[in-house]
C-alpha cells in the first residue's frame, strides 16, 4: 500500500547517492539529497492518496511519492554540491559554513568584514566575497538573503541602521562581481538574535556579524 510507494521513491533517491563526503573531515555523511527525497516521498504519498479516489489510492500514493521524492532529492543534491564547493573555497577564511535543511548559512564575523563602526567592507575581505560570488554564480538556482547583526553596545536605532547598511554593502559587492541582484535580499536585525552573550567582549565580537543565507529553489 503506502509503504510500497514510499519504498519505491526511496530506492530512486538511493540511486542518486546516499552519502556525500565532508570536505573537512573526509568522512562519509548522509546527504541532504537522500533526506530530502525521503521526506518528499512521504509527503507526496500522503497527498497523492488523499486527492485520489478510493479505487486509485495506491496509484495516487505511488505517483505522489515518486514526484515528492524527486523534488526533495533534487534540492538536497543541488545544495549538497553547493555546500561542498563553499566549504572548499572558504576553508581558512574565518567564515563559518552551516547547513540547516536545504539552506546554507555563511556566518561572517564583523572583525574580518568591517572596521569598527564602519559600513565600508575591509578590502582584505574582498577575495573572500569573490569566492562566495563565484559559487553563487555557478549555482544560480538559489535565493540569497544577506542579514546584518550588531552587538548591544550603543542605541537600538544606531545598531539597526548600522546592520542594514552593512548587509546592503555586502549585497552590493556581490552584485558588482556578477551575482544577479534579483536573487539578493537584504535585512538588518541590529542587536536582535544574538548568538552569544553581550556581557563579554568575546560574545559581543561574535554577535557583530553578517550572515548570508542561501535558499534552494526549484525551476
Amino acid at each position: 500500500m503506502y509503504k510500497v510507494a514510499v519504498a519505491t521513491a526511496l530506492s530512486v533517491a538511493l540511486l542518486s547517492g546516499c552519502t556525500t563526503l565532508d570536505p573537512y573531515t573526509q568522512e562519509q555523511k548522509t546527504s541532504q539529497a537522500t533526506k530530502g527525497a525521503g521526506i518528499g516521498a512521504l509527503s507526496g504519498a500522503i497527498l497523492g492518496a488523499a486527492v485520489a479516489g478510493k479505487g486509485d489510492r495506491n496509484e495516487g500514493a505511488l505517483a505522489g511519492a515518486l514526484i515528492g521524492g524527486a523534488v526533495g532529492g533534487g534540492i538536497g543534491y543541488y545544495q549538497d554540491q553547493q555546500e561542498m564547493r563553499l566549504r572548499q573555497e572558504l576553508e581558512g577564511t574565518g567564515v563559518r559554513v552551516e547547513r540547516i535543511g536545504d539552506d546554507i548559512r555563511l556566518i561572517m564575523p564583523g572583525n574580518i568584514t568591517f572596521a569598527t563602526d564602519s559600513t565600508r567592507i575591509d578590502t582584505g575581505f574582498y577575495p573572500v566575497l569573490d569566492s562566495v560570488a563565484k559559487v553563487l554564480i555557478k549555482f544560480d538556482r538559489t535565493m540569497v538573503d544577506v542579514e546584518g547583526y550588531t552587538d548591544s553596545t550603543g542605541s537600538f536605532e544606531y545598531n539597526q541602521e548600522l546592520s542594514e547598511y552593512r548587509a546592503q554593502a555586502v549585497a552590493n559587492y556581490l552584485a558588482s562581481v556578477g551575482v544577479d541582484r534579483l536573487r539578493l535580499n537584504t535585512r538588518g536585525y541590529g542587536e536582535r538574535n544574538p548568538i552569544a552573550s553581550n556581557d563579554s567582549a568575546a560574545g559581543r565580537a561574535m554577535n557583530r556579524r553578517v550572515e548570508v543565507r542561501i535558499r534552494g529553489t526549484q525551476r
